[in-house]
């Protein structure tokens, strides 16, 4: 009867699950299509000192989001929350491709209305990704899940590389303001298929939203991230302001836990921790996401300047990391399917990823771009094993009812990661640069940079720029050298992660609950 189910289903599921990957693609791209456009927008709009925050407001707002995304889904039914979530996140491009543009205010304004609108649009993006994640869980019983989230890691190996490519050749061809408006048609697509094909369970529960923990979460979070964007650079760690940060922070998660342990419909279930798989993956998803959005944004950023690449270009020198993730991702996704084993990826794909950010610590002025590419496919092949493998665990671990939850947590805690990740090693690239003679030529100090525009650089005397670009590799490597740091604990976690056999059917866990078992009943009809 199982089999004849999913028969029936699996032509409305590969329908629905285009315009899943079409959402998916849209919240992924929008963490990377910007990293190509940042030299244009820079150029003018400010220094060079702001350029990170562009990228960390969307990945904080997905941050600090997607708990809040995917409880509401538990609670109020994932199609009304996820269609939400698409609502808002085509409302932010659209007011991100205007802002400076003088309809909204001048260019004196215009960083901080991007970074403003970038924050909105993140906040609709971490809807969009924790809402496909649990969608699927919805849809798709665990043995069968690693071949469609196989495939949605696909799509986010394609939209990782896809975002600079994009994003270089518009801003190369058009303005980088068509970065943001590509969003409406394609979301729209989306919007409509979902509309139109997207048929969940309805599940009725006692709506009590945890307001005072999403608040409590989002200010934890927020004065984290910006106590490593300041740290060392705006302020001294040891200044009012960052010690102030840190106090907040630390009174913040405090009080959240406090919060969550006495909530009725926690955002955050703490008991969620309280699985040894969860707990451990959660942190493997911490660090994967510091360590590939945190460097991945340098990437770009090496290539314009120290390879002399231009914005489309540079989207195309990525495609080897692409490659790499893209394959592996497939292939081990099938596997997972196949054999019902995964405890062996994420500890291979900690290895490997290790590996390949350990060979980029050695890009400098002279590495070709062969070279690196074959550093990047490396790179590639590591986040391939880990991409689908984190979310996979972390749904197997918890009951039907709390798959919302678990998917936004699983994603908050990647998304948390790439946001420190972003913050902080923008703050150690900008130290490094400021104490390099290439930073003395621009101002030196925790504001080297401020007034550096990328596409002066060629028409520097060649003396003096190739004291930049040296100064810009150093820096750029040293960041890398960090990332190592990071994930090396990858493996050393995913080590002690049990096997635990998947779940042929959306079915709770051994000694589930009546309300347990409710739950999984309306997960298995074919109400797709």
């Amino acid at each position: 009867m199982i089999q004849s189910d999913q028969t029936v289903a699996r032509p409305r599921i590969r329908l629905v699950l285009f315009g899943l990957m079409i959402a998916m693609m849209l919240a992924m791209l929008d963490n990377m299509i910007v990293s190509t456009a940042l030299p244009r927008i820079v150029g003018e709009f400010g220094g060079l000192d702001h350029f990170t925050w562009v990228v960390t407001a969307y990945v904080l707002g997905t941050t600090v989001s997607t708990p809040i995304w995917g409880k509401l889904g538990d609670l109020y039914g994932r199609r009304s929350v996820f269609l939400t979530a698409v609502v808002v996140f085509l409302a932010g491009s659209a007011l991100c491709g205007m802002a400076g543009s003088g309809v909204l205010g001048g260019p004196d304004s215009g960083m901080v209305q991007l970074i403003a609108f970038r924050a909105l649009q993140g906040l609709g993006g971490g809807g969009l990704i924790v809402g496909v994640m649990a969608i699927i869980g919805d849809l798709v019983p665990p043995r069968e899940r690693g071949r469609y989230q196989g495939m949605i890691a696909g799509i986010m190996a394609v939209a990782m590389v896809a975002g600079p490519l994009v994003g270089g050749f518009i801003t190369d061809n058009l303005s980088w303001r068509w970065a943001f408006y590509v969003n409406l048609p394609l979301g729209g697509v989306a919007l409509v298929l979902l509309l139109a094909t997207l048929r969940l369970p309805r599940h009725r529960t006692v709506h009590r939203i945890d307001w005072l923990g999403a608040a409590l979460l989002s200010v934890g979070i927020t004065a984290i991230v910006l106590m490593t964007t300041w740290g060392g650079n705006e302020y001294a760690w040891a200044s009012p302001q960052i010690l102030g940060l840190a106090a907040l922070a630390l009174v913040a998660l405090v009080a959240f836990g406090l919060v969550e342990h006495r909530a009725v419909e926690p955002i955050l279930p703490l008991g969620l921790f309280t699985n040894r798989n969860f707990a451990l993956i959660s942190l493997v998803g911490f660090l994967l996401g510091f360590a590939m959005f945190g460097a991945m944004n340098f990437l770009p950023l090496y290539q314009q300047t120290v390879q002399g690449a231009s914005a489309t270009d540079s989207g195309l020198l990525l495609l080897p990391l692409m490659f790499g993730m893209l394959v592996v991702s497939l292939v081990v996704g099938r596997a997972i399917t196949r054999t019902g084993h995964y405890r062996v990826y994420p500890i291979v794909g900690g290895v490997v990823m290790t590996l390949g950010l350990g060979l980029l610590t050695l890009l400098d002025v002279d590495t070709s771009r062969t070279e690196s590419a074959l550093y990047m496919v490396v790179l590639g092949v590591g986040m391939g094993f880990l991409m689908q493998t984190t979310m996979l665990i972390a749904q197997n671990s918890v009951a039907q009812k709390d798959l919302g939850a678990a998917s936004g947590a699983a994603t908050f805690f990647r998304s948390i990661g790439g946001s420190l990740g972003i913050s902080l090693f923008g703050a150690i690239f900008a130290n490094r640069l400021g104490g390099s003679p290439a930073g003395a030529a621009f101002g030196g100090g925790g504001e080297a940079g401020a007034a550096m525009d990328l596409e002066q650089l060629r028409a520097l005397p060649a003396a003096a720029r190739d004291v930049v670009l040296g100064g810009l590799a150093d820096a750029i490597s040293h960041v890398f050298w960090w990332a190592v740091l990071f994930t090396l604990a990858v493996p050393a976690l995913a080590w002690f992660i049990r096997e635990i056999p998947l779940r042929t059917v959306n079915e709770p866990p051994p000694g589930a609950t009546e309300e347990e078992q409710a739950g999984t009943a309306l997960a298995k009809a074919p109400a797709v």
